[in-house]
Order: structure tokens, then sequence, then C-alpha cells
């Protein structure tokens, strides 16, 4: 039944993408405002915090574009999506780009008519338990009952977990983070399974965190990263070519400290270009030369924001393993910029 209404949802989504608009940059800039579609609230990657300013690993990815875009980080709406509304909210153009934990599948992709510009972060489906429960394994969870949002392919993933290794469960369906948190602590559920991101999230609100035990186990490939709707190359070439200005920054060794003595020009050809300095990258596709610059400076290069939001030291305490560089052992890899 469920996986009959995620596929409904997907659908619905698609028959929305076939109708939206391109010249998406001329509707932005119009507007003055991007409008971009977040979580209803995972710490570390998008929530407001008690100002009420939207925070977070995706929230700068929104704040990057619009710098880029608009020549202001601040000039974002946020647009709160679950798991069963993100698609459409992006299909109908409510918003222009989801920048909400979203992994990139055949699908998503193909199917629903959705353009993801790169992967922000590569991540995989866990387990979350208390430690009372007495389990180390995820193979230990025959006839447990599992908080999982609908209409997510975490919900995929845990039946063919269970299928496969002959387990049964129980499903309590749950629509937002916030509350699978509550039912989670509440006791109506054994586990709650989401991305392994989303877990050490979750986890770092507890009252109680090390009294709750992620499972080794990583069931799935989970790469997230922002998307955009199909047809209009313009616009996604945006969105994807900015992700890939924070990502090499970082490998060029351009930080939110030394951009600004950079951008005066170097011996380096590469960050000459990615600042303006050098070539018209930006006339190419509709900005001005400095369109990465200000994106970079909206919140630092990708190390400075994964270590500001949900590194190492932050209550999150993510290590940047697959999402190191690739001269790091990782996979983070932009292409050039030439």
């Amino acid at each position: 039944m469920k996986k009959t209404v995620f596929v409904g949802t997907l659908a619905a989504a698609a028959a929305i993408a076939g109708t939206a608009s391109a010249a998406k940059l001329d509707d932005v800039k119009a507007r003055g405002e991007l409008n971009c579609g977040v979580s209803t609230g995972v710490n570390g990657f998008s929530a407001p915090d008690s100002a009420g300013e939207w925070q977070g690993f995706d929230v700068a990815v929104c704040r990057a574009v619009a710098a880029a875009v608009l020549s202001d980080p601040k000039k974002v709406k946020f647009v709160t999506t679950t798991g069963q509304t993100r698609f459409t909210a992006l299909a109908s153009g409510e918003i222009d780009v989801l920048a909400r934990n979203t992994t990139w599948t055949f699908s998503r992709d193909v199917d629903l008519k959705f353009t993801f510009a790169g992967v922000n972060y590569y991540d995989g489906q866990g387990f979350m338990v208390n430690k009372a429960l007495g389990v180390s394994s995820a193979k230990e969870l025959d006839g447990a009952t599992v908080c999982i949002q609908t209409g997510t392919t975490t919900e995929l993933n845990l039946a063919d977990y269970f299928k496969v290794n002959n387990m049964s469960y129980e499903p309590v369906p749950i629509e937002t983070n916030a509350e699978a948190q509550q039912q989670y602590l509440a006791g109506a559920c054994d586990v709650y399974t989401t991305d392994a991101s989303g877990l050490a999230a979750t986890r770092a609100t507890f009252a109680d965190p090390e009294n709750h035990i992620l499972l080794p186990e990583i069931i799935s490939k989970e790469p997230l990263g922002p998307l955009v709707a199909h047809g209009d190359d313009q616009w996604s070439e945006i969105v994807m070519w900015t992700l890939n200005a924070l990502i090499a920054a970082e490998e060029l060794g351009v930080t939110s400290a030394n951009l600004e003595e950079l951008a005066k020009g170097t011996e380096n050809p590469e960050i000459n270009r990615l600042l303006g300095n050098e070539g018209d990258l930006g006339p190419m596709f509709g900005l001005d030369n400095e369109w990465a610059k200000r994106a970079i400076m909206a919140g630092g290069n990708y190390g400075e924001i994964f270590a500001a939001t949900i590194g190492e030291s932050t209550p999150i305490g993510l290590a940047r393993g697959l999402n190191a560089q690739w001269t790091q052992g990782g996979l983070l890899y932009s292409p050039p910029f030439r």
C-alpha cells in the first residue's frame, strides 16, 4: 500500500512538471527573491534558529544561489516541504530549487523530470535505537516497530532490507522528522530509520544522546543534493555550478578569509576564472563574472560550510568521510572552471 501511494505521488508530480516554465532566471530576478524548498526542520541541515533565521548545511546552498543570482544571500524565501509535498512544490513552480536532503535516483531524474544539480552530501540509510533495546546490529531487528517517513526512498529501502534478511517489521508512518523524534522518544517505535546524517542530527537534540546508538549497518546509497525542474538548462546550470564553485573553492584553497585578496588576481588561472578576474564564465549563463565570488562569500567554501553546520566540532558531529575532497580520499570533485 505504501508503495502505491509513493508511486501515485511521483506520477502527480511528473504531470505537473511538464507544465513548468522555462526562463527561471528571469522569474527569480523579477521577483527579487529565491524560493527555496527545505525540510520542516532537520538540525544542522535546515532549521530556523532562535531568532527565526534559517540555518544549516542545505540552507547554505540556497543562500549561495541567491548570492550568485541576486547579489544578496538573504534574498531567500524558505518554503518548508515534507517527503510527500516536496516534489509537487518543485514541479508546480512554487519553489525554484529544492535543497532538502533528497536522494538522486533514476525515477526522480527521468520519470519525475527533475534535474539534480550534483551531490552535496554522500549518505546512506541507517538505524537508531535506544541502548535499552539491547541490540547491536540491524539484523537483530526482526519484529521491530520502525518509524519511517512515507513517500521516501527510505521506505522502499527498509522493505528491501528486511525482505532480503528474512525479517518482519511493523511500520509506524510519520510525515516529518519532528514527528519521528516525538514518536521514537515516546516509545511508539523501537527504531528510527532515515539517512545516517539525519539520525545524527536528530540524536544531537536529545536530552540523553548517549543513550541512543546508531547501528553499524548502512543499507543504501543516498547521494543527496539540490534539484530543479527539467526544461530550463540555464537555471539548472546556475544551481549546479554554484554548488561546484563551493566545492572547487575548498580544493583550490579559496576561503571566506582570503577571498577578497585572491580576487585581485593570482598565479593560478583556475582561481582567477572562478573569482571572475579572468575570462567570461558568468555571461555564459546570464550572470556577471563575480557570481561565484558572491556565492563563496555567502557562507564560505564547502569545507567551511560543513564545519560550521554539521562537522565534528558541532553537536551533529559528522566526520567528512565520503564527503572529503577527492584529494583527501573522498568523493567530492568539481569539474574544471575553464
